[in-house]
């Protein structure tokens, strides 16, 4: 039986790491992509080949340049024959007051979270269509539904386009493809490591299960949405974030 493959954008650290490892454990073939940390991305891939009886492949690939997207896809389908997972994870943020926002970093986090979302889903949803198989999974956040922060407008607006862009192509792609979006709260990832410890206690104080999500928290939803368990679920929005409100 073939095995899967599954493609999960900036996955050399936090949620994407967590990813690849539970596809690898799952017996499905990984991709690795990254933009920066190579040495994170590379101990991945040899952490990979290692422990689990899979195929990986690390690329290197900035998903806001469409050029470089779609050589990145091209070189999977050379070397798997398809792509039938796809986890759109890759994320940046630059927050500042939202009056002083720079509009070159401004522009860079809506290319990457969004521009690169749509780049990849694109060239990915070509392959899928082909298959008459596939599931794309894209990360959004809270910060899209009602956890507005001023300092993170940029975030914030890029993540509510990933739900706009969850919506169009799950009507686009069915019946043969699913398209969901699962939305995080606070989670334990290189992201958040300079927030201070009062904003921790005091954000940690908003959530009924009284912490942070940890990666793993994120990536076994992930897992169920591209199982066969979720064959029926598609352009369906999930919030993660242990129970958060907001006042």
């Amino acid at each position: 039986m073939k095995r899967k493959v599954a493609l999960v954008t900036g996955s050399n650290r936090g949620i994407g790491a967590s990813c690849i490892k539970s596809f690898a454990r799952a017996h499905v073939n990984v991709v690795i992509n990254y933009c920066h940390h190579e040495d994170e991305a590379m101990a991945l891939e040899e952490y990979i080949k290692n422990n689990y009886d899979v195929e990986v492949l690390a690329i290197k690939c900035d998903i806001s340049k469409e050029d470089e997207v779609e050589n990145m896809i091209n070189e999977i389908v050379d070397t798997f024959g398809g792509i039938d997972i796809l986890v759109n994870n890759a994320s940046v943020a630059r927050d500042s007051l939202l009056m002083d926002k720079n509009i070159k970093e401004f522009k860079r986090v809506l290319d990457v979270n969004l521009i690169g979302t749509y780049l990849v889903s694109k060239y990915v949803a070509r392959v899928m269509l082909e298959q008459k198989y596939g599931k794309i999974i894209n990360i959004s956040s809270t910060n899209a539904i009602d956890t507005y922060y001023p300092e993170s407008c940029d975030y914030d607006a890029s993540k509510a386009g990933i739900i706009s862009l969850t919506h169009n192509f799950a009507r686009s792609l069915a019946p043969y493809v699913t398209v969901n979006c699962i939305c995080p709260g606070w989670v334990k990832t290189p992201m958040n490591k300079d927030l201070s410890i009062e904003q921790i206690e005091e954000e940690k104080r908003k959530i009924l299960l009284g912490r942070f999500a940890d990666v793993e928290d994120i990536s076994n939803v992930i897992m169920f949405l591209a199982s066969s368990k979720a064959n029926y679920i598609n352009d369906a929005i999930i919030r993660v974030d242990g129970g958060k409100y907001n006042n």
